[in-house]
């Protein structure tokens, strides 16, 4: 076994061992891991469904917490996409992203289709509602053609398969670990208790398989193992 996987698990071990409340029923382990996007950083990803009644009432939640992102963290929404019926919705997702408007559009949306009972996978209704909201329907019917949007949608498709993601929302860290708040029954605000244990420790697991890297690329020339 390497240095870096001794390390890897003596610290993992420590972790859920010592000074740690979190309970090995509030997540799972993603097997195999999926690789990140966010390099040394330790990145955060919610799967999610705008239909999702669930969803929603993690949002507030979501937001509460993503508007106090460590340093080191990256956070990401990707709307799961594990059949055709939820990629109707991913659209829309993808093409406010593109148009720069999903930051005042992704709470509207999820009040349009739990508060108001708007069918936005009727594509007339949701065009009637997107121009009421002051989007451009003609821009959007446009950008959500784009080589972008589509590239989006394909990715996400294969990661909902790559992450076995079979109900939502779902919460990974670091493409290894998984909370969600069936795990924590139902308790919205323990979802992120758990996120923020499960970032320490993939914090400390980054910082293990970066101090052999760092040893080596010290060590100097001429010295053998």
């Amino acid at each position: 076994m390497s240095l870096r996987k001794i390390l890897a698990i003596a610290l993992g071990a420590f972790a859920f061992s010592a000074g740690t409340a979190i309970a090995q029923t509030e997540y799972t382990v993603l097997n195999p891991s999926q690789p990140t996007e966010g390099g040394d950083k330790v990145e955060v990803t919610e799967f999610f469904w705008y239909g999702c009644g669930h969803c929603y009432k993690l949002e507030p939640f979501v937001e509460k917490w993503a508007a106090n992102l460590p340093k080191d963290v990256v956070f990401k929404r990707v709307p799961a996409i594990p059949n055709e019926g939820w990629k109707q919705t991913a659209v829309i997702f993808y093409t406010l992203e593109a148009m720069g408007q999903l930051d005042k559009m992704h709470k509207k949306v999820f009040d349009a289709i739990h508060q108001d009972n708007v069918i936005l996978t009727n594509r007339k209704v949701r065009d009637e509602w997107l121009a009421k909201q002051g989007v451009d329907v003609a821009k959007f019917l446009e950008v959500e053609k784009s080589f972008s949007v589509v590239t989006k949608l394909n990715r996400a498709a294969q990661m909902t398969a790559a992450y076995k993601v079979d109900g939502v929302p779902m919460i990974f860290v670091n493409g290894k670990y998984m909370t969600s708040n069936s795990l924590t029954k139902g308790d919205n605000a323990r979802v992120f208790a758990v996120v923020d244990e499960l970032v320490a420790l993939s914090r400390k697991e980054n910082a293990a398989a970066a101090a052999p890297a760092s040893a080596s690329a010290t060590k100097p020339a001429g010295v053998k193992k």
